[in-house]
């Protein structure tokens, strides 16, 4: 029986260590339970979970891991430089199995985050980085943790620096949301709305990197710099920010007395446009069957009793003239 491991920093690979990180790289993963002889693999970011079967670990590249690792060495004092040169020594000779997994960039693409610790520091070192935007959705109910960039310090830390904040809640009628008089205590620019359905965990920093989750757990983020999965992200964002009710600073208006909603106002522009319940969906950024409760309740305010019927009443009703802007806006 293999003797208990001892814990190391990163700087020196323990004998287990380095076997089980060499198989790793030339078999591209490796079983879970392979790892369990070296957890410091995982510790420091050598090993991570492989996202399509949590039974096995991939192996991050050494010329990824590598610079990720100096990252806080080059920051300390004088006195520490010497863990830079045994860190490179380390993975000299491992640059040549791992070349091949090497990202076409200089920063990686995707970074798998395993454990809540390593979530909240990756976002927090980005917060810190970031110079002009913060854009968060957080779902409601007890699964939903307070990272750095949902809580009062973390938030504020940003405002003080001139950053813009946009957070998106869900609607209050499915899940509490913190007393609006919570935002009043923060100096900054601050929009928060609220949206019938948001999307899971989302926080995306000046529009250059963003964080999802990558698992039904908390315990597993994607940190995501790649520009066209960010740019993604930000247009999808986009699309629910049009759609959600002000909630801070200026909360939205009453609901108006003919009981039509702006967003049912949208829907209703687009079944004159002879759009099918799918194409309205995907127009407006929803599942579908959120856009048939919608058309359902639109149609109940009116009284139709058809499909066809119900285009001749959202014509005669006049409900469109009244909300044409917001209308053609949620169309784009």
């Amino acid at each position: 029986m293999a003797g208990q491991h001892i814990a190391h920093g990163a700087d020196t690979l323990c004998e287990a260590g380095a076997t089980v990180y060499e198989s790793a790289l030339l078999h591209g993963r490796i079983p879970r339970r392979d790892a369990d002889r070296a957890p410091c693999l995982i510790d420091h970011g050598l090993l991570h979970p492989d996202i399509d079967d949590m039974r096995w670990l991939r192996p991050t590249a050494p010329a990824v891991a590598l610079p990720r690792l100096l990252d806080g060495i080059e920051k300390a004092i004088a006195g520490e430089r010497d863990h830079e040169a045994r860190l490179t020594k380390a993975f000299e000779p491992l640059r040549a199995l791992g070349g091949h997994q090497a990202p076409p960039s200089d920063s990686p693409g995707i970074t798998v985050l395993d454990g809540l610790p390593r979530i909240t520091d990756a976002i927090t070192r980005a917060m810190a980085d970031a110079t002009e935007e913060i854009l968060t959705v957080r779902p409601g109910g007890s699964r939903s943790p307070e990272l750095p960039a949902t809580s009062p310090a973390g938030q504020q830390a940003m405002l003080s620096r001139g950053c813009r904040l946009r957070a998106l809640y869900p609607h209050p009628a499915r899940h509490p949301l913190p007393d609006p008089a919570r935002y009043e205590q923060f100096d900054g620019d601050i929009e928060v709305r609220t949206l019938d359905d948001v999307s899971e965990h989302l926080v995306i920093l000046d529009r250059t990197v963003a964080f999802i989750p990558a698992h039904r757990t908390d315990a597993l983020a994607l940190e995501l710099r790649n520009p066209a999965v960010v740019d993604f992200l930000v247009t999808t964002f986009e699309r629910l920010w049009r759609l959600a009710t002000p909630l801070y600073p200026g909360a939205a208006h009453p609901l108006p007395e003919d009981g039509v909603t702006p967003r049912q106002r949208a829907i209703a522009t687009l079944l004159t446009e002879g759009l099918t319940d799918a194409d309205i969906a995907d127009r407006l950024g929803m599942n579908i069957r959120t856009a048939r409760v919608h058309i359902a309740a639109l149609a109940e305010t009116l009284g139709s009793e058809s499909r066809a019927q119900l285009g001749y009443l959202i014509g005669q009703s006049g409900i469109l003239e009244s909300n044409a802007p917001e209308s053609g806006e949620s169309g784009r």
